[in-house]
């Protein structure tokens, strides 16, 4: 039944495509989505059509600025690439894009939705900021992170599915923090496996857990007491934004079906005990498809 909600899925970007909207570009873009940001590539063939390959080409944005820190050996490289989409966004605003299949399409959803430069260029500086290899100082550091990265996408997907509400953009605030404190969870396992550590600092010592004791996987309680606390920070950002749903206008519901993937995460989080190396939260959820489908039908986030 998952396998066929995928598939259901997948045939909604063809079936668009097949209308005279595909190109080299667009077709780039998604698929650059669907190998680097699967839950995003999923979540975003829910969208409106008219709305559907503009929030690819955000993505596929966004997944360009998410690799820099990973594919660089030195920091002045990432500065480099950074500086490049900086540029670029001058450029886009400027109406004279490079010739880059991203910014080509990027471009094209600016002129079509009158998208705000400045949450585009917010995201481009705090993952510039990003690129020291430094812990979060605090939770409060993390959760601005968020906001600067995720939250600012979730006000640009409000934007391209014409929504302007005040109860939306504090959803998409909220969910945004969410969805970094999330991000940043499930990256432990890799960053470890590289000895690199990057949750907050203050909850770590507050535990008493050392960056060595995550380095060598360990599953001790003080270990799980730090993803505990961090985690139910996520919960509680999901939870506000829930607590005014009913403020929210529809139309801006399937911005936010990024709450299924955090919502299943977490859970699994929960029922392995906190134990953020448990082997079941290194595999994609299979239920996943069919919870956005439901979700969707329900008309909630």
């Amino acid at each position: 039944m998952a396998a066929r909600a995928v598939l259901r899925l997948r045939s909604l970007l063809y079936r668009g495509n097949s209308r005279g909207t595909s190109s080299k570009a667009t077709t780039y873009c998604a698929e650059l989505v669907r190998k680097r940001d699967y839950e995003g590539f999923l979540c975003t063939l829910l969208l409106p059509q008219e709305s559907r390959l503009s929030v690819f080409a955000l993505r596929a944005f966004n997944v360009e600025l998410s690799q820099v820190k990973e594919s660089v050996s030195q920091k002045n490289l990432g500065l480099m690439r950074m500086q490049f989409w900086r540029e670029t966004i001058q450029d886009i605003y400027q109406e004279n894009p490079p010739h880059h299949p991203v910014a080509q399409e990027l471009a094209k959803a600016v002129q079509r939705h009158k998208l705000t430069k400045r949450w585009l260029t917010r995201i481009i500086d705090d993952r510039e900021k990003n690129l020291d290899d430094r812990a979060y100082r605090n939770i409060k550091e993390l959760e601005t992170y968020a906001e600067n990265t995720q939250s600012s996408l979730l006000y640009l997907t409000l934007e391209m599915l014409d929504v302007k509400d005040v109860h939306a953009d504090h959803a998409a605030s909220h969910i945004g923090k969410a969805q970094g404190i999330v991000t940043c969870l499930r990256a432990v396992p890799f960053h470890s496996s590289r000895r690199q550590v990057f949750l907050p600092v203050d909850i770590c010592i507050l535990h008493g857990a050392s960056q060595e004791d995550f380095i060598r996987g360990s599953q001790e309680r003080n270990v799980k007491d730090v993803i505990f606390d961090i985690a139910s920070q996520a919960y509680v950002h999901l939870e506000h934004a829930r607590s005014f749903q009913k403020k929210v206008c529809e139309k801006a519901f399937p911005a936010f079906n990024v709450t299924v993937p955090l919502d299943g995460y977490l859970k699994r989080l929960r029922k392995a005990d906190f134990n953020i190396f448990h082997p079941s939260l290194q595999r994609r959820d299979p239920w996943f498809p069919l919870s956005l489908y439901v979700q969707c039908w329900r008309k909630t986030y």
